[in-house]
């Protein structure tokens, strides 16, 4: 909107990728700063006990009870406010990427909604798992169609693409169905996996600002040719440079407040946004490997908590009582039980991600 306006009246500086990204990015960060803990009184007061804790953690997260959640609506209000103010408003790309932004905070929200008006301590006491999945699947559906209209004509219809040199062009092999089910894995597992990932104070924060970070190279590469010979080049992604900046920008602001003890929670609205948002980018950039592996460390933690449950399940079927694979899972709060302190397992999975997300980073400069 602004973007454009200044374009228009001459400013071609704000033609810039770059300068959308700083320019939305330090709106984003603003909003969150400015308005923070006025937005975290209101919602102690509107939410009165706040976020219910579940029984399913270790005892010393009970004394995390009537902290206030659902901080994820707040970023993404800043990331809207920025992302409308700097993005290019005539390149549908920023627009899908938002939209996914809504359409996982939308099924975050009626999630956290139903914790905080129950009150109940059950680990389930949100929506269904099949009830959350199935609106996981709309999303992902309508998404996936909506990248694949973005494509440039030489990417093959409903293909998945691997660097720049690897197309699987499963719409002209009559298997097109599969773009979905690829899709269906990319966002709704990233979306989960940050989900999940959001169990210690500060700690998906710190683990999703590397990866963003990966995103935004694969962005710059994917717009530039000649720099990056494992991206292939898709200028129509431009408009996620102001998205980017806006999504780095809110979530870096939140984390002065979420940092041990954190003051407000982000809640599912925030948690299963920001992942949406996630997969999303990476399937619009044709970086979905990458950005798995710059996200490793929430792939583990989400790995963790699916071999805990099955293992468990398996095992009572067979002898009749469940075994465990760790002390509790998801596997921070294994090694909580272990003694670990919070501030110690933050960090070290947070040392994982910058590692994860270098790796990343050489792979798409030199695979």
């Amino acid at each position: 909107m602004l973007t454009d306006f200044l374009i228009s009246r001459g400013f071609q500086f704000f033609a810039s990728g770059w300068t959308q990204f700083a320019a939305s990015f330090a709106m984003a960060f603003m909003i969150m700063i400015v308005f923070g803990r006025t937005f975290i009184r209101f919602m102690h007061k509107i939410q009165g006990q706040g976020q219910p804790i579940s029984e399913n953690v270790p005892a010393e997260h009970r004394k995390k009870a009537g902290t206030p959640s659902m901080g994820g609506v707040l970023i993404l209000i800043a990331i809207f406010v920025a992302s409308l103010l700097f993005m290019p408003m005539h390149n549908a790309t920023g627009w899908i990427a938002l939209s996914s932004l809504v359409m996982f905070g939308v099924i975050g929200f009626a999630d956290d909604y139903k914790k905080i008006s129950s009150q109940s301590k059950k680990a389930s006491n949100g929506l269904s798992p099949s009830m959350r999945l199935g609106l996981e699947a709309i999303c992902v559906a309508i998404l996936a169609y909506l990248i694949n209209k973005t494509m440039p004509g030489y990417v093959p219809n409903l293909s998945i693409v691997v660097g720049s040199t690897i197309e699987l062009p499963l719409g002209a092999w009559g298997v097109g169905f599969l773009y979905y089910v690829f899709a269906y894995f990319v966002i709704c597992g990233s979306a989960n996996a940050t989900n999940i990932t959001d169990g210690l104070d500060g700690m998906l924060s710190k683990l999703y600002l590397p990866v963003l970070i990966v995103l935004v190279v694969a962005l710059y590469g994917a717009t530039r040719t000649g720099f990056m010979d494992a991206v292939i080049f898709l200028p129509q992604t431009s408009a996620l440079y102001g998205v980017l900046g806006a999504v780095f920008g809110a979530v870096l602001g939140f984390l002065w407040f979420n940092a041990k003890p954190a003051s407000i929670f982000m809640g599912d609205v925030g948690s299963l946004a920001l992942g949406g948002f996630m997969g999303t980018v990476a399937m619009l950039l044709k970086s979905e490997i990458i950005m798995g592996i710059a996200a490793g460390m929430m792939v583990l933690i989400l790995l963790s908590s699916f071999t805990q449950t099955m293992v468990f399940k398996i095992t009572r079927k067979i002898s009749g009582t469940g075994k465990r694979v760790f002390l509790r899972a998801p596997i921070h709060h294994h090694f909580e039980e272990l003694g670990w302190a919070e501030t110690k397992i933050v960090d070290r999975f947070f040392i994982m991600s910058i590692l994860f997300s270098g790796l990343a980073l050489i792979l798409l400069k030199f695979a």
